[in-house]
């Protein structure tokens, strides 16, 4: 019973240390970095994000030179709008309110986790987003910052639990 139980423990750890892994493979450890788009692309959890980028056209901006810090909203996160706000969203005819959407969740240059501040944060879209830390978490504007300092060739990504509404 105790080898069965010591087989088990040793297969999770050794899944959970694959998983630890397999995101830095994507990050080109030995090969060279992945851009923003592609980092999120290859990830599995913002196909909405991606779709929404490529439907404003924005995804040759992201994949340049940069640097850019994007507040990355999750596939869970785009479910939390009301029904039908995506796909509402991704019509040719949003493109303009799509753009201002997806440009609030960009600040220029590339801020780590660790040189964030509370306060106010100019984005690409002209607008401000509020940085805030509350009960040891980091908030932007009122979504709670889930993963940070995902780096990419041209900047880092932190993902968040909602998406940014400007």
């Amino acid at each position: 019973m105790k080898i069965e139980n010591i087989k088990s423990l040793a297969l999770f750890l050794a899944s959970i240390s694959f998983t630890a892994l397999v995101p830095a493979a994507h990050h080109g450890d030995a090969h060279k970095q992945a851009d923003i788009v592609a980092v999120a692309s290859s990830a599995g959890v913002f196909n909405t994000l991606v779709a929404a980028v490529t439907a404003a056209d924005l995804a040759s901006t992201l994949q340049g030179d940069g640097p850019f810090t994007v507040f990355a909203p999750t596939d869970e996160a785009f479910a939390k709008l009301p029904e039908g706000t995506v796909k509402t969203l991704l019509k040719p005819e949003s493109k303009d309110k799509l753009i201002s959407i997806l440009t609030y969740h960009v600040v220029s240059g590339k801020v780590m986790a660790a040189d964030v501040k509370a306060g106010e944060v100019v984005t690409v879209n002209g607008s401000s987003l509020t940085v805030s830390l509350k009960n040891g978490n980091v908030f932007v504007d009122n979504a709670q910052v889930t993963k940070t300092d995902v780096n990419a060739s041209n900047g880092v990504v932190h993902i968040i639990d909602s998406v940014l509404i400007p």
